[in-house]
């Protein structure tokens, strides 16, 4: 190659490198818009909403939520891929969108390895088999025990079907031997009527159940973890009642439409650390339903999502669930 072909390469590459770096040193100067996923009022978006107060004090910008619920999350995981890749536009993804949908669906519009950049999880949180207060089973052992008697006796609500709530909780039956009858929320969410008893059952992560479950208005059944949870000591876990391989963890996390510039995936990662880290009035209330408020790098990240998604993948192949949109 002629030598002053070689000198117009160099010079565009440096070029292009000092533009993205002079773009990321300015980055953000607006508002960051976060794509949600999920129904107003589920615990994934109520995570995400204080994730984004944290965020927005560390980068010195509004981080409003904007909210696409609908199709176990698949309609707003879509949304997002359309959304330049210039940082304004993130998407919060949870293990129901990047974990249990592209197992569970015959037809998935987005790749999760191909359409987006892992910047960071930002939560960890223990799974419950949440019920109605009247609900005459009082831990998942006397549940399995009547539903083996009477298959299908209980209905268990949904944030919709292939949701996180609705595969942890095929998962369940799978490995526990029994039939359970399914109800999907898709675009609300079903606390209201699980509190009111019109259904009686709800596989999912703390967040909004703790307050009527503190107000003696709902129960924990288990909780997922080797040992009992500190903050729940009376409340067995999934493998006291026999389920020694149903291990489903929740987890929300920051992504990035591919090809977002890697120095502001960096800055993203970083301001992550902070604001998963600065307010200990949030780290406490994240360890007070059984949370854990963290922070990953994005090579980190990217390594628990395969780890995560293999998982997933076994149960839902044991389980042989197959959806369709």
């Amino acid at each position: 190659m002629h030598s002053t072909t070689l000198r117009f390469l160099f010079i565009v590459v440096i070029t292009q490198a000092l533009s993205l770096m002079s773009f990321a040193q300015d980055y953000p100067n607006k508002p960051i818009k976060i794509i949600a996923p999920f129904p107003v009022g589920t615990g994934p978006d109520a995570n995400t909403r204080e994730i984004a107060i944290e965020l927005s004090k560390v980068l010195g910008q509004p981080t409003v939520v904007e909210n696409h619920p609908g199709a176990a999350g698949m309609i707003g995981t879509e949304f997002a891929t359309k959304a330049p890749s210039d940082g304004y536009t993130l998407l919060v993804g949870a293990t129901s969108t990047f974990s249990i949908v592209p197992h569970a669906y015959d037809k998935v519009n987005y790749d999760v390895n191909k359409d987006f950049e892992p910047i960071s999880i930002f939560g960890l949180l223990n799974t419950a088999l949440i019920a109605n207060v009247n609900l005459l089973s009082k831990n998942a052992r006397e549940l399995i025990a009547s539903l083996k008697q009477k298959p299908e006796s209980v209905d268990s609500a949904t944030s919709g079907i292939g949701s996180y709530s609705h595969i942890s909780g095929e998962w369940f039956a799978s490995n526990a031997g029994i039939k359970m009858k399914f109800i999907p929320y898709n675009t609300s969410s079903p606390y209201g009527d699980l509190v009111a008893g019109q259904v009686q059952l709800m596989f999912d992560a703390l967040p909004v159940a703790i307050g009527n479950v503190k107000a003696g208005k709902l129960k924990i059944l288990a909780l997922t973890g080797k040992n009992r949870h500190p903050n729940f000591p009376e409340v067995p876990t999934f493998t006291e009642s026999g389920l020694t391989d149903y291990v489903p963890t929740a987890w929300t996390g920051l992504f990035a439409p591919a090809g977002t510039p890697k120095p502001i995936i960096e800055k993203l990662a970083i301001a992550m650390q902070k604001a998963t880290s600065q307010n200990q009035a949030l780290i406490d209330k994240w360890q007070s339903y059984g949370g854990e408020l963290k922070a990953m790098s994005p090579q980190e990240f990217s390594q628990f999502l395969k780890i995560d998604s293999q998982l997933w993948g076994q149960a839902i192949a044991k389980a042989n669930i197959k959806l369709s949109k």
